[in-house]
């Protein structure tokens, strides 16, 4: 069946273990007839390419709606600007964390299912995005490692996220950021389709029932396991790109790239629809 989608989306695999590109022209992917099979994929490879398919923000928005509910964003825009330019995104300093390993929604019970990004503006130097797949970081472990964490849950925070970027941060912005509130999360969540996957990354602040020291020695192992180069891909953009990842599935992160470069992405998104636990 998978070879068959595959065959069908003219997709081939980018690594053994995630990332797929996809070459079907505009008209077929508007056309919401390769829904279905995109998903299946997506949920079995993480990531799909769409190499410089050139979608305008209408065209882009439009794919979306084919594959899911779409997810608007908090003000209820259909596009987000993903840059660290605070002349183009206001709330630019908050995307900072996006630097680090992460998955999105650890906020809220039910994440997003997918994000869409497309490129439109590069920097010179840095700025690509890299992945991981978590699903396939998880069948991989130890039977070991498996049943010492497979129970165990994680207190998750936004304002975890803010020390990896600024070490000392002002009193009002760790309020700011506390304010955004914490979950309790499972480490590894176990899927309707029977699957499970790790539930990792810069927002993790601590294993509920371990010492600090404990606690982050496991974390930090986890991640290095799971974003070791059989599990990750990194895509190095050219304009016009699509990038579409499962975000129950992988992580994902920026490298580095100068705030003044002009970087910018636009994000779509697809509505959740299924909680962690």
């Amino acid at each position: 069946m998978s070879s068959a989608i595959s065959a069908k989306l003219e997709a081939t695999d980018i690594s053994p273990l995630i990332a797929s590109e996809v070459r079907l022209g505009k008209d077929a992917l508007l056309s919401g007839e390769h829904a279905t099979d995109l998903r299946e994929l997506l949920e079995r490879r993480g990531v799909l390419v769409f190499p410089q398919i050139g979608f305008t923000d209408q065209e882009q928005v439009e794919f979306t709606r084919t594959l899911g509910t779409f997810a608007p964003e908090m003000r209820g825009e259909e596009i987000y600007k993903v840059t660290l330019d605070t002349r183009a995104n206001a709330s630019a300093e908050y995307l900072k964390g996006s630097l680090y390993w992460h998955l999105d929604g650890t906020m809220n019970q039910v994440p997003i299912l997918a994000s869409l990004l497309s490129a439109k503006v590069l920097s010179p130097t840095g700025g690509d995005t890299e992945f991981c797949n978590t699903y396939a970081a998880w069948d991989m472990l130890s039977e070991e490692d498996k049943q010492q964490i497979e129970a165990l849950r994680v207190v998750h925070s936004a304002w975890a996220s803010l020390f990896y970027y600024d070490p000392e941060p002002s009193l009002a912005m760790t309020k700011q950021m506390m304010a955004i509130g914490e979950q309790d999360l499972p480490l590894v969540w176990k899927h309707r389709s029977g699957r499970k996957s790790l539930v990792l990354g810069c927002t993790a602040h601590h294993v509920v029932g371990m010492s600090a020291m404990q606690s982050t020695e496991l974390l930090v192992r986890l991640r290095e396991w799971a974003t070791q180069p059989q599990f990750t891909y990194r895509h190095k953009w050219t304009v016009g790109d699509l990038v579409m990842w499962d975000n129950t599935g992988t992580m994902h992160r920026a490298t580095p790239y100068d705030p003044a470069a002009g970087r910018l992405l636009h994000r779509t998104k697809l509505q959740g629809e299924e909680p962690f636990e």
